[in-house]
């Protein structure tokens, strides 16, 4: 009922470029606090196009390889247990013996919690079952079929569309573990929680839904494979390397593509930015994506972006565009009917502090905090307004 009356594909998000332009210096002399949590603000980094791109040395690989032994698990029966069960199963073919439940109450303490994102999965592989993990970006199936002739498993988040619970067809991040490939029959063997075990994924509409994620990978591992890992992954065993790979596809994807595979170009791009750390290309990338995504039908917007990729709120708050932070976090807020999403309420609160309005930022800290409890950032936020959540 709320989703009729408020349909979420309506709110649309459009930067405030005017504001950017006139106040940005006298708002960036004003941000007292820097969030250690998140990266500090170096735009040092050389244009992409100006940077060679490290090539992997072509390795013959089989026509077709599959890698055995894994366990499935459902997220079904559970609530939005996508990641803990795709976790599971990414685990298991490693000899790990838990289930989706020993993982759930840690990645997503708050039970309806919307996403996990890739780096909280990666923190469990290492602090509770006893192996490492490796996530970049910008992969390629022919990474991914490296990775599966050479007995890695790979997880990997995409976008899908599915009828939601109110019976509407849209878009939303879901994670599945690649296990095999058949290049006879351009498909990849995947192991998805929300379809089945043994899942047939082409190879074509494997990488447009990895696209809209900016083709993000993780990889676990045991300590003594990591030599092997590291040439496997060749010029992605740098993550450097890696984001400028996947900067420099976004670039060439935004001139190819049209429509809903645009915007993501556009929108990864920045995010390739963000973590390299050139916060100005990226914010100005960013304004491009989203005035792209308001002019798609409302059907084809991808409004749960902001769930799962949170790029834009590095973006402008380290560009001093703390208003644009605080609408875009508003808008996404609204437009979920249930906002179980910490990172939007806690980028909020940033930027309420960083323009001096502490009592909206202690609500926002305090919102964030009920949907994770024991938040990292927010507790952090929290000592820095010397108040006790």
């Amino acid at each position: 009922l709320a989703y009729a009356i408020n349909p979420p594909q309506e709110a649309v998000f459009l930067p405030d470029e005017a504001l950017a332009t006139s106040v940005q210096a006298t708002l960036l002399a004003s941000l007292t606090h820097t969030p250690t949590t998140t990266p500090a603000p170096e735009n040092t980094i050389q244009p992409i196009e100006n940077t060679p791109l490290p090539t992997a040395t072509p390795t013959p690989l089989p026509g077709a390889a599959f890698i055995t032994g894994g366990r499935y698990e459902t997220q079904h029966g559970l609530w939005n247990y996508c990641a803990p069960a795709t976790l599971a199963m990414a685990l298991s073919y490693w000899g790990w013996e838990g289930t989706r439940t020993d993982i759930g109450p840690v990645v997503k303490p708050y039970d309806k919690d919307k996403n996990v994102m890739p780096y909280e999965l990666a923190d469990y592989v290492e602090s509770h079952a006893g192996l490492r993990a490796v996530v970049r970006s910008g992969g390629s199936l022919e990474l991914l079929k490296r990775l599966i002739a050479n007995d890695f498993s790979v997880l990997i988040e995409k976008g899908i569309v599915i009828r939601d619970y109110n019976g509407k067809l849209g878009w939303m991040g879901h994670y599945t573990v690649v296990t095999g490939y058949d290049d006879s029959k351009s498909e990849f063997t995947t192991q998805d929680s929300y379809f089945t075990a043994d899942y047939i994924v082409s190879y074509e509409n494997l990488a447009r839904e990895w696209q809209s994620f900016n083709y993000i990978f993780m990889v676990i591992y045991s300590p003594d494979e990591e030599q092997q890992l590291l040439g496997v992954l060749d010029a992605y065993a740098d993550a450097a390397a890696s984001d400028q790979i996947a900067a420099q596809t976004a670039a060439e994807e935004a001139v190819t593509l049209t429509g809903v595979q645009k915007f993501f170009a556009y929108y990864n791009r920045a995010t390739s930015l963000v973590n390299l750390q050139d916060y100005n290309g990226a914010a100005q990338t960013y304004d491009q994506a989203f005035t792209l995504m308001a002019a798609l039908e409302e059907q084809d917007r991808p409004w749960r972006i902001m769930w799962y990729q949170t790029g834009p709120y590095f973006a402008y708050y380290y560009t001093g565009r703390f208003k644009d932070v605080i609408s875009l976090a508003t808008t996404t807020i609204e437009a979920a009917n249930e906002p179980y999403i910490e990172e939007s309420f806690i980028w909020r609160a940033r930027a309420w502090v960083a323009i001096g309005y502490t009592d909206n930022a202690v609500e926002d800290i305090k919102k964030s905090l009920e949907y994770h409890p024991n938040y990292a950032p927010a507790l952090e936020l929290a000592a820095y307004l010397g108040f006790q959540p």
